[in-house]
């Protein structure tokens, strides 16, 4: 008998089109053992919660939540975990779509290599479903992990609805501290403390791009666009959004990390972290102490990466020079 896996699906003021491809795409997968649960986040469009009773009475594997106030992106997957039973869990976005053997050859690959966690390529498609991308890894520099590394600490691995974790997982995850800024970093934070962690190279769903994404596919040049848009093109402003660059994809996530840190090797790198994010944030033309980013942040698949980065954090001054480049968004 096939594995039972839980899909965590997330909902918020969905447009009907893309919420129907996301959950016909799920119902269509090769590996037919599956529980649905599906979070709204008290969406304000009315047709959101239509849409998703009508697929719970068609499918009895669909189980829905609405929720009575707005809890956040975080705490609406903290309420999906809770409701989770399996002994394999998938996170799911609300608007992607899913390739027909996702499931299936994410628990293979798993139980495989005998891993806490699995985390798969996709394509990046726009709101029209044309490919933008068809490599996720190597366009967002995705580190690439097989067993264990300090990787799965000082950044996130695997967004989240690339995931497959185990319920050893879940349960350590939960209930969520204080500080917790993404599910998916800290999904991946608790499988490296455990067997660890592996990848599918394929492309596995289409993850999908909108004009107002908040986090994930956005290119570099889209979030300076937006950041000058609201608050200027000065160094001063380019000075705020390093700061605020290094604080929201760096530190908060090892400050997240720290309040789950068990091992000293764990609490020693977290401490090194955050001294150096600290340091190169207060920084305003050099930073010298490159040999600490390599500590840190270099590994598989980081080599772009790591140039854009070093550029950021210890050469602001010429990073202003991209940043002058990029013009504002036409209202």
């Amino acid at each position: 008998m096939e594995e039972l896996v839980d899909i965590l699906v997330a909902t918020y003021n969905t447009e009907e089109k893309y919420l129907r491809k996301q959950i016909d795409s799920i119902l269509k997968q090769t590996h037919t053992n599956i529980k649905i649960y599906i979070s709204d986040d008290k969406s304000t469009e009315p047709n959101v919660e239509k849409i998703l009773r009508e697929y719970e009475k068609k499918d009895e594997r669909i189980k829905i939540f609405i929720q009575p106030m707005n809890l956040g992106y975080n705490k609406n997957f903290e309420f999906l975990l809770k409701k989770s039973k399996a002994k394999y869990i998938m996170f799911s976005d609300h608007d992607d779509v899913w390739h027909k053997d996702k499931v299936e050859k994410c628990l293979k690959k798993l139980q495989e290599e005998d891993v806490d966690m699995v985390y798969c390529n996709c394509r990046q498609i726009d709101e029209n479903g044309i490919v933008l991308q068809d490599d996720y890894f190597k366009y967002k520099n995705v580190p690439l992990i097989k067993g264990k590394s300090h990787l799965a600490i000082s950044r996130c691995v695997g967004i989240g609805c690339s995931q497959m974790i185990t319920k050893e997982v879940r349960n350590l995850m939960l209930p969520f501290k204080k500080r917790v800024m993404a599910h998916d970093w800290l999904a991946a934070f608790i499988a490296n403390q455990g067997k660890g962690m592996t990848y599918i190279e394929e492309p596995l769903f289409d993850y999908r791009l909108h004009t107002n994404n908040v986090f994930g596919g956005r290119s570099l040049s889209n979030n300076i666009a937006r950041w000058k848009e609201k608050n200027g093109e000065g160094y001063e402003s380019y000075l705020k959004y390093r700061q605020d660059a290094i604080k929201r994809a760096y530190l908060d996530g090892i400050i997240m990390c720290n309040q789950y840190a068990k091992t000293e090797e764990e609490k020693n790198f977290i401490n090194l972290s955050k001294e150096y994010y600290t340091k190169i944030m207060s920084a305003k033309k050099i930073s010298w102490n490159i040999n600490k980013y390599f500590k840190i942040l270099a590994g598989k698949n980081q080599f772009k990466k790591s140039i854009r980065e070093i550029v950021l954090f210890h050469f602001p001054i010429i990073g202003y020079v991209t940043f002058s480049k990029i013009k504002m968004y036409k209202k």
